[in-house]
């Protein structure tokens, strides 16, 4: 079997995986759902994975892979800080109202990071390595005399987190916010605080 058609069989072996975990849960996904969602043999899936935990911990892969190239490109581009953190906010929030399916994995991984060290440690990797892209674009604003003089990781870490509130969206009754607007006035609130006063 080639290289492209091993790659297309992984990716779709990792989308049947995504859509049992969102339906089931990790506790309550087995192989065999992927195997009937896949609609591969189970020899096919066991041939890329060994087991439930191993395909999961490549999921997580699959979707900073696909996520990625966006992300890094957002801080190549030359947009001044304050526009590629906005651009930033956009992406996330199109990203969430186009396919919501990888936010509700990313709370299930959460979960997971809390029982067992390999979850755990993949996820580490993945949040620094979201991080570092925060960080250059707030290093970026500051040297640029866009943002006050700050703290960056601080800074770094609080956008982060207001990023990644977006998840809460999928667990839990809004009350009538939809999840732009939200994302939309926090992105107001962070930028207000960032941008140097002239």
């Amino acid at each position: 079997m080639n290289q492209t058609k091993q790659d297309l069989r992984k990716d779709q072996i990792l989308d049947a995986a995504l859509t049992v975990l969102v339906q089931n849960g990790y506790e309550g996904s087995r192989m065999d759902d992927v195997v009937s969602k896949s609609q591969l043999s189970k020899g096919a899936i066991y041939w890329y994975y060994k087991s439930k935990k191993d395909m999961y911990l490549d999921l997580v892969n699959f979707w900073v892979i696909r996520y990625s190239a966006t992300i890094n490109h957002l801080v190549e581009n030359d947009q001044a800080a304050p526009d590629q953190l906005k651009s930033l906010f956009n992406y996330f929030i199109d990203q969430y109202e186009s396919d919501p399916d990888p936010f509700i994995a990313l709370t299930e991984f959460w979960s997971m990071a809390q029982k067992d060290d390999d979850f755990r440690a993949k996820l580490q990797k993945v949040y620094s390595q979201f991080l570092e892209v925060l960080e250059k674009i707030v290093a970026k604003g500051v040297k640029d005399d866009d943002f006050k003089k700050l703290d960056i990781r601080i800074t770094a870490m609080s956008i982060m987190l207001n990023v990644e509130s977006i998840n809460w969206f999928t667990l839990f009754d809004t009350h009538g916010v939809s999840a732009r607007d939200y994302i939309q006035t926090i992105s107001d609130f962070i930028l207000a605080g960032l941008l140097k006063k002239t």
